[in-house]
């Protein structure tokens, strides 16, 4: 009888709580099991108790990772960890999972707990999220985005040569394939070259293609890249690396829209869309005399700009969950996403290289990280120093520390135009003012009225 009350006691503690758990004894049969794990799985608790964890969950990790059975090898608890069950009804659906061991009153293990928290709205709103917040793979919700955004579909339109100029890793061919894509041109090939990669020599045949016995190696036609793009769209990345006798060619193919292969006897026309890229700053080239001015206004019919990362770092808690995403996919891993401490750690971070230097730091997380969340040991050892995570606060990052740095990065995007920055992080203006004062936020000395454009 006592046993009974204990575990009516036991059952009614656990259905207070609004995470799935059920435990198991040494042989891995189940326990107990709460109503949230009857909800969230559909299966009732009198068909769940008795029977072995596995034939219940049938989760995706049940097989070679299950995470109780770590926690018994290793004797440590699992948190967050993320999984897939299949649910009574055959449904699919992302869990995050934390473990612990059983013991009784004299320490022996005699068996485990696991709890379980139904993630599909976080899913779901996850997906909102990206829709509302992506643009032909291109991530971004801050003000200088969501201009660019604006303005593709009507570039993409036109047929005008364009030019787009940002440092090094802000995604410039992003940029350009989205412009093909949303373009009249979409259907036909879009060709890329790197025109910083290759000599002159190489480049010309590249571009151009050659003839037959052209020259000594050249034992068949080849088409070059203007040829292969035909119809569609060719992207000229590095432009201004090129040499100035490659600057007169092109001028040529921009000015006549014919090509002339190399040992070619008579010229090709051809149908193609010009996007250039650079990380240089083209007109200083144009006006030192290292690049051609006629072939600068020629590829700068139309200007894209790209604002670096630290421009607009409201952007980067977005291109974290973006690349997370995307690394879970391409290395079939679940990682549930990053710690507070990373986010604020990234938030404060300047990224001279920018989105492509940001990818390149979840994906080194993604070797070390086994499962569950993204942590500060994680991430390279110069991002992880005392010395640069120590700032606003002289401690450690915290969750206040990024908010002052989230609203002070905002205040001065928008001038110190308060209004303007409480629109754009999404709160009342009244709650802008209660947070500069609580969290000691010096604002900008103008009031923003007179905002740049």
């Amino acid at each position: 009888m006592h046993d009974d009350k204990e575990a009516h006691h036991r059952d009614v503690i656990l259905d207070s709580v609004n995470e799935g758990v059920f435990t198991v004894d040494s042989q891995w049969r189940i326990t107990a099991f709460n109503r949230a794990a009857e909800q969230i799985t559909g299966i009732m608790r009198s068909d769940a108790i008795g029977k072995a964890c596995c034939d219940v969950f049938h989760a995706d990790i049940c097989e070679k990772a299950c995470a109780l059975r770590q926690t018994f090898d290793t004797g440590r608890p699992i948190v967050n960890a993320t999984a897939h069950i299949v649910t009574n009804q055959g449904h699919r659906v992302p869990i995050r999972i934390s473990t612990a061991i059983l013991r009784d009153r004299r320490g022996s293990v005699i068996g485990g707990v696991e709890t379980f928290q139904d993630l599909s709205q976080v899913e779901e709103l996850q997906k909102e999220l990206e829709s509302r917040y992506t643009f032909e793979d291109i991530v971004g919700r801050s003000d200088a985005m969501m201009q660019v955004f604006r303005v593709l579909p009507q570039i993409a339109e036109s047929s005008s040569t364009v030019l787009i100029e940002g440092p090094s890793g802000t995604g410039k061919e992003l940029f350009a394939r989205a412009i093909h894509n949303l373009s009249p041109r979409a259907k036909h090939r879009f060709v890329a070259v790197n025109c910083a990669a290759l000599p002159d020599t190489l480049l010309e045949s590249e571009l151009f293609g050659h003839k037959a016995g052209a020259f000594t190696d050249a034992r068949r036609d080849k088409a070059g890249r203007f040829e292969m793009a035909d119809g569609g769209t060719i992207f000229l990345d590095e432009i201004g690396d090129i040499s100035p006798a490659m600057q007169t060619r092109l001028l040529r193919v921009l000015q006549n829209h014919v090509i002339e292969p190399l040992g070619a006897v008579r010229p090709k026309t051809v149908d193609i869309r010009v996007l250039a890229a650079t990380n240089k700053d083209l007109a200083g080239l144009v006006k030192s005399g290292a690049f051609r001015q006629d072939l600068y206004y020629r590829i700068r019919v139309i200007h894209l700009v790209l604002p670096m990362l630290r421009q607009r770092r409201e952007d980067i808690p977005l291109l974290i969950d973006h690349f997370v995403q995307k690394y879970n996919r391409l290395q079939g891993k679940d990682i549930a996403g990053v710690s507070v401490e990373v986010v604020s750690r990234l938030m404060e971070h300047d990224f001279p290289g920018n989105v492509r230097e940001l990818e390149n730091i979840i994906e080194q997380a993604f070797v070390l990280c086994r499962g569950g969340m993204i942590e500060m040991h994680h991430l390279p050892p110069e991002l992880r120093s005392e010395t640069l995570a120590r700032r606003d606060t002289g401690g450690p990052v915290n969750l206040k520390s990024m908010e002052r740095q989230f609203i002070r990065q905002t205040l001065k995007y928008h001038n110190g135009n308060r209004r303007e920055a409480a629109k754009d992080l999404g709160i009342d203006v009244s709650t802008l003012y209660r947070k500069i004062k609580s969290l000691g936020i010096e604002v900008p000395e103008t009031d923003g009225r007179s905002r740049r454009n």
